[in-house]
């Protein structure tokens, strides 16, 4: 099973495209800005270089584990110790027959709103209530995630 780096990359890049509409003060970024207690003059001084790279290397970090829950293939690499070239042929007929299975953009999308619903929102949620944060923020940011696993587990699984 071949890694689509390039996959991983635009999936990890879709992340700043949602989080430019998401933010921005006429969709949800007023309300996170309140939530979290950040201005625009605080915001301004921030190291935009610094705060996107680390962005995307994060989102790359992200995406790669992203395509081990959205890519089924990546399960039968894994029962057999991750080397192909060892592999018995049932591994390589499986393939053969199951290969391109279930590898379309929308079971991404499946798999990647499952990875936002059931891991991004209880992660931002618990980590909200040790930091007395409001529900508004944990919708706000665990709804951004979720937005985001979709559209990234879409890409991830959709591009062979």
């Amino acid at each position: 099973m071949e890694i689509n780096f390039l996959a991983l990359l635009l999936a990890a890049v879709s992340t700043l495209v949602v989080g430019f509409i998401w933010y921005n003060p006429k969709v949800f970024g007023t309300i996170w800005m309140n939530e979290t207690g950040m201005t625009e003059e605080k915001a301004k001084q921030g190291n935009m270089i610094k705060i996107f790279g680390m962005s995307i290397v994060y989102a790359f970090f992200l995406s790669f584990i992203l395509q081990m829950l959205t890519i089924h293939q990546f399960g039968a690499l894994g029962m057999i110790g991750g080397d192909p070239a060892v592999a018995k042929e049932s591994y390589t007929a499986f393939m053969a027959d199951y290969g391109d299975a279930f590898r379309t953009f929308k079971h991404g999308a499946l798999h990647g709103f499952m990875t936002g619903l059931f891991f991004a929102i209880p992660l931002v949620g618990t980590n909200s209530l040790y930091e007395g944060r409001s529900w508004k923020y944990v919708l706000v940011t665990g709804g951004f995630w979720t937005v985001c696993f979709t559209i990234m587990g879409a890409i991830i699984c959709g591009m062979k």
